[in-house]
C-alpha cells in the first residue's frame, strides 16, 4: 500500500511538511470507510526518538483538529474529495534544531489539504 502511494501518488510541499496522496479505486476493498493516513518523521531529519515521537504526535493532533474543517471545505467546493477513499502520507521535512508548534502544524496541514482539494 505504501509503495502504491509513493509510486502513483501526487505530492504537495509546504514549509516543513510534504503531503503525498493517492485516490484508491472502488475495487480495492482494503480500506472501507476512512482515509488511510501515514505520519512519518525521518531518522536523519530528527535523530532523537523522543523528538521524532513528539513531532508525530503533533502532526496527528493537528490533522485530527483540522479534518472536520477540511470536510466542510470539500462540501463547500462542491466535491467530495475527502469522502473518496484516499491514501495520505504526511512527511516532516523540517530542521532538526527547532520544531514548530501545534498551531504551525495546523496551518500547514490546512494549507496542504486545501491544495489537495483544489486539485
Amino acid at each position: 500500500m505504501i509503495s502504491f502511494l509513493f509510486k502513483s501518488g501526487k505530492s504537495v510541499k509546504g514549509d516543513f511538511l510534504r503531503l503525498v496522496y493517492a485516490s484508491l479505486k472502488n475495487e480495492n476493498l482494503m480500506f472501507r470507510e476512512l482515509p488511510a493516513i501515514l505520519f512519518t518523521v525521518g531518522k536523519k531529519t530528527v535523530p532523537s526518538a523522543v523528538c521524532r515521537n513528539r513531532v508525530k504526535r503533533m502532526m496527528r493532533e493537528a490533522y485530527r483538529l483540522e479534518k472536520h474543517a477540511l470536510a466542510k471545505d470539500s462540501e463547500r467546493l462542491g466535491h467530495e474529495a475527502l469522502d473518496d477513499k484516499i491514501c495520505i502520507a504526511i512527511l516532516y521535512m523540517g530542521k532538526r534544531t527547532t520544531f514548530p508548534g501545534l498551531q504551525a502544524f495546523r496551518e500547514e496541514i490546512r494549507r496542504l489539504m486545501a491544495n489537495v482539494l483544489l486539485s
